[in-house]
């Protein structure tokens, strides 16, 4: 499950440390030379006085306008904006980072999830309805920041380089009706959605199937340019990133079996239509 399930064993920030207390520090330092108060600052950027605080203290992630923003307005010179992609990451579990750049920049992505809707995937709802599931309990903000994450991965979507997507799910990650009835049918619908896009295909594998290479657990593939693939495992807070080209191959030829024993695209789309239809 990990981040798209969002096990929060070292999931957030902690405060002051590493690149959020260099950022609050280098902010608080450009927001005294030009003599702004917090409160007139948090003015002119659209935040109030103890949220600009919790900036500057390391206690959050500022968003990435907001940066933009500022450097222009403390007439910063791209000091602050340099480290607005290192700031990003921070929003992200430790453990999920290098996972998160991988995504970021893959020409594809394959995947292969048993548990949850992988996050690319997840609607807000059934993010935070995941998320609100952890324990021990997450706190509001830290749950906010974690769904304002997840949706920003989607971004991906987008590029415009057009990334290859494959998501082979098992079929009880449809079924397990996470959050409620209204829930889970947003989140298929966004499935139905995302899977009708032409650089993107989803499979489902059947229960009943009694073949399935993947009893191992679920695992992502990325594609980087180049073509050298990287291969991502996650289990409970921890990750591990597979670069050893043999246990890469493995990966890659298991995913393939996965394919060829899950339902066909069409064949997976017609069948999440067919759960909509259900009462």
């Amino acid at each position: 499950m990990g981040s798209d399930g969002e096990t929060e064993t070292s999931g957030s920030p902690e405060p002051g440390s590493g690149i959020l207390r260099v950022f609050g520090r280098q902010l608080k330092r450009f927001r005294l030379r030009v003599g702004l108060e917090r409160a007139e600052f948090g003015s002119r950027t659209g935040y109030s006085a103890s949220t600009i605080a919790a900036f500057e203290q390391g206690r959050r992630v500022p968003p990435s306008r907001f940066i933009d923003v500022a450097d222009e307005l403390l007439d910063a010179g791209g000091v602050l904006q340099e480290m607005k992609e290192e700031v990003a990451r921070a929003q992200y579990p430790a453990f999920f980072r290098d996972a998160a750049r991988l995504e970021a920049e893959a020409l594809e992505l394959h995947a292969y999830d048993t548990h949850v809707v992988k996050g690319l995937l997840q609607t807000e709802e059934y993010t935070r309805a995941l998320l609100r599931m952890r324990r021990p309990l997450l706190t509001e903000e830290i749950i906010e920041q974690r769904v304002a994450a997840r949706l920003a991965r989607q971004q991906v979507f987008a590029r415009a380089d057009r990334p290859l997507f494959s998501f082979v799910m098992e079929e009880s990650v449809l079924l397990r009706r996470l959050g409620g009835p209204e829930v889970m049918r947003g989140q298929l619908e966004q499935i139905l959605l995302v899977g009708q896009q032409r650089n993107v295909e989803v499979q489902v594998m059947p229960l009943d199937r009694e073949d399935n290479a993947g009893v191992d657990g679920g695992f992502t593939l990325y594609t980087r340019k180049g073509g050298d693939q990287v291969g991502y495992l996650e289990s409970q807070g921890r990750s591990t990133l597979v670069t050893e080209r043999e246990e890469v191959r493995v990966l890659s030829a298991r995913y393939g079996i996965i394919r060829a024993q899950a339902l066909a695209p069409r064949e997976s789309l017609s069948y999440i239509e067919k759960l909509l239809g259900e009462p």
